[in-house]
């Protein structure tokens, strides 16, 4: 894993198409500007977590 550090107001570049920008700190909250194709989806990990588990429940109600 990468780890990078950044301050308020800066970016990190991720390939040639998606940009990370802090746009705040508040405490221990970090607020993150991403900008990104519209073809590449973005979630937070728990968002993402419960997408697959409920395809999954899906995938396997319907075998």
């Amino acid at each position: 894993m990468l780890v990078l550090s950044r301050k308020q107001d800066e970016k990190i570049i991720i390939g040639d198409s998606i940009t990370l920008m802090v746009v705040s700190i508040q405490g221990d909250k970090v607020r993150l500007g991403i900008e990104a194709p519209k073809h590449v989806t973005i979630h937070r990990e728990e968002v993402y977590r419960a997408i697959h588990k409920d395809a999954e429940k899906t995938q396997i109600g319907s075998e």
